[in-house]
């Protein structure tokens, strides 16, 4: 049964997922497991891959507690990490299942995180880990997520992508670690799944003493009282709630429809912002041309909203990572 029952006013359920997994034939998963989701009215993308299941699905609660059995019968999924929170209408327009080399991609396939994983940490003990000035604390989302909210005396890489992590520690590691006695590193996400690769990343690396949020930023914002919380900000989400705070409530930023980034209230005020078009952050970023194309794209589903019918556009392509 879900962790979490939706209420009248939020009366779906959210489901964050992932578990690394050896699938030897992931490609038979997946049309039993999509045909299941969209039997039930189940809305979302989950990833497949040979390294396990990764995925945010949404539907009724029942209805998530069909889909999440279904996974947790296939091999070495019965621990598979789930974390809910409820929303007031669907975040999704379709349900997605694809097949990926990667669940999270990071471009380094001698990585086992079901072997080399480091140590986890659960959100009451986080506090604690983080608060000790011999541990060294690190962000591993996108630049773009971390700029929202992270937790206090956290580094940000600055990525754009997951994939550039293992490039950047490289060329950060001796500025990181320094000489002498080895230093605890701490490492969190959005929902745990890009943590959890990146320890075993670093055990690879020749780092022994790592630990990773366990269920990540989510299962923490769910469980830690704010008057007790070291987090700063939102969390950025990759569905249409776009960002969420404490309890996981909904967070205060929108989503640009040109490039799927968060969007505050002061950057709607921009001379850059043309909603569904551009924004601030993306605006140099897209030609003329495309800035046209998304005109267009918005004008359809302007008119589709006004005719009272659903319109599902082409939207830029994002990393999914939790």
């Amino acid at each position: 049964m879900t962790a979490l029952r939706p209420d009248a006013a939020t009366p779906l359920c959210v489901a964050a997922l992932y578990r690394f997994a050896r699938f030897e034939a992931c490609a038979d998963l997946r049309g039993p497991l999509e045909q299941l989701c969209r039997a039930l009215g189940v809305r979302g993308t989950i990833l497949l891959a040979s390294e396990g299941i990764n995925g945010t699905i949404a539907g009724t609660a029942a209805a998530i507690d069909q889909v999440l059995d279904h996974i947790r019968a296939l091999p070495d999924c019965a621990g598979l990490e789930v974390k809910f929170s409820s929303a007031a209408a669907m975040p999704f327009h379709r349900m997605k299942v694809r097949l990926k080399r990667e669940i999270v991609t990071m471009g380094e396939p001698a990585i086992d995180p079901r072997t080399h994983a480091g140590i986890y940490v659960a959100p009451e003990a986080w506090n604690a880990l983080i608060s000790d000035p011999e541990t060294l604390v690190i962000d591993t989302r996108n630049d773009y997520e971390v700029a929202l909210g992270t937790f206090k005396g956290a580094i940000n890489p600055k990525t754009e992508s997951f994939r550039e992590f293992p490039d950047w520690f490289r060329r950060q590691r001796d500025t990181l670690l320094g000489p002498g006695k080895p230093r605890k590193i701490a490492m969190f996400c959005t929902g745990g799944i890009r943590c959890e690769k990146a320890t075993a990343f670093l055990r690879r690396e020749g780092v022994d003493e790592v630990y990773h949020l366990q269920g990540g930023i989510l299962k923490y914002l769910e469980t830690t009282a704010a008057a007790e919380s070291l987090w700063q900000g939102e969390c950025f989400v990759f569905d249409q709630r776009v960002a969420i705070g404490h309890g996981l409530t909904q967070g205060s930023h929108g989503l640009c429809f040109a490039c799927r980034r968060p969007l505050s209230e002061a950057a709607t005020h921009s001379t850059l912002y043309e909603p569904g078009v551009s924004c601030p952050a993306c605006h140099a970023e897209r030609t003329e041309a495309q800035r046209a194309a998304y005109r267009e794209r918005h004008r359809q589903e302007a008119l589709a909203t006004a005719q009272g019918r659903a319109h599902v556009g082409a939207m830029p392509r994002q990393e999914r990572a939790k």
